[in-house]
């Protein structure tokens, strides 16, 4: 056991620096992402059928294609095109719209759950359709769509490590390195898994306390 420690000492400035890169990429994911899945959840409702269906479109590739194939693309697939980003842009361009697609149907479903009576009243008091939607729809919509954002969001921080495979070093490659180097395999991706269990477990507990406590507060 006091082996095991000490190689997981020796490993774990390396393994941070590559968990700091994770987490970065994860929050410029979510930055860009969440924003673009709310763009879209209002485009799928438009009156216009050109953008409701560009939107729908959008949102139906990127939820249909998997994280990898995005990541794949955006990496390998562009410079066919004449267009090359480095392996971060990449990884950042590809889980922002997997985020986007995503996260669109979950604020749409908050949306929908506020009830119309709500819609109703701001209209009587004088409120446009555009001010109804930002003073109450979207407030409202995205209260009951937060819980199911923070569980996604912890969702796309462990759909990071599948960025090795564009030779972005994060978390997981760095560990796949330090294994191929050392052959202690197992050791590696343990540390590696707890490093990622460090924030997701307590996340997820935090998600469930927080869904539990807006559900008493429901729009009803």
């Amino acid at each position: 056991m006091n082996g095991l420690i000490e190689q997981w000492k020796g490993w774990l400035p390396n393994l941070l620096d590559g968990y700091v890169l994770s987490l970065n990429v994860t929050a410029l994911s979510l930055a860009i992402g969440i924003p673009l899945g709310l763009l879209l959840a209002l485009l799928v409702t438009a009156k216009s059928r050109w953008i409701r269906t560009v939107a729908l479109a959008f949102v139906e590739i990127g939820r249909g294609a998997p994280a990898l194939i995005l990541l794949q693309f955006f990496y390998f697939g562009l410079p066919s095109a004449g267009l090359t980003l480095t392996s971060f842009a990449s990884a950042v361009v590809a889980l922002a719209c997997c985020t986007g697609a995503y996260t669109s149907e979950m604020i749409r479903a908050g949306f929908d759950a506020v009830p119309y009576g709500q819609k109703e009243a701001a209209l009587v008091i004088g409120l446009n359709g555009l001010d109804a939607l930002r003073y109450v729809v979207v407030p409202q919509g995205m209260r009951v769509a937060l819980p199911s954002l923070l569980g996604f969001s912890i969702m796309m921080l462990q759909a990071t490590s599948l960025c090795f495979t564009i030779a972005l070093p994060e978390l997981v490659s760095r560990a796949s390195n330090i294994g191929s180097a050392t052959f202690e395999y197992m050791p590696v991706l343990i540390l590696a898994g707890l490093l990622f269990a460090a924030i997701c477990v307590p996340s997820t507990f935090a998600v469930s306390a927080l869904e539990r406590r807006l559900s008493r507060h429901a729009v009803r």
